[in-house]
């Protein structure tokens, strides 16, 4: 894992947080998207280095509206940036993590993604993510 690619944060009103965000962050989103196979709105800003990622759910089975039913806002997952998404995965099974979906899926941002199960990871939601060829 080379660095922390971004913290998604979900949130009940992307317009809203997207706002909150700017204002606390000092600066603009400078990416929306949608991800229709998660069922989500993001919106992205920098900060240094890293991301921050606004998670909206745009239908109610989305991962992101069971997050915030149960747990309301805040924290959704850390997202770490990987050379090599499928020796990454293949390396974390064998130390005995439990991945979610073996064969990396698109993501926002223009990524390859996979999340390992918080029961393996003291709580944390983790997204590996690979930068997708042009």
């Amino acid at each position: 894992m080379r660095k922390i690619e971004h913290l998604g944060i979900a949130v009940k009103d992307l317009a809203a947080s997207r706002e909150l965000f700017t204002r606390l962050l000092g600066t603009e989103a400078y990416k929306e998207e949608s991800v229709e196979g998660e069922g989500v709105h993001t919106s992205f800003f920098r900060v240094g280095e890293t991301k921050v990622e606004l998670l909206e759910a745009s239908r109610e089975d989305s991962p992101i509206a069971k997050f915030t039913a149960k747990k309301g806002e805040g924290i959704h997952h850390i997202a770490f940036d990987v050379e090599d998404i499928h020796a990454e995965v293949a390396r974390l099974k064998a130390e005995g993590f439990e991945v979610l979906n073996e064969t990396p899926k698109e993501g926002a941002d223009n990524k390859w993604v996979v999340f390992l199960h918080p029961r393996s990871t003291n709580g944390v939601l983790v997204e590996l993510c690979q930068e997708r060829p042009a």
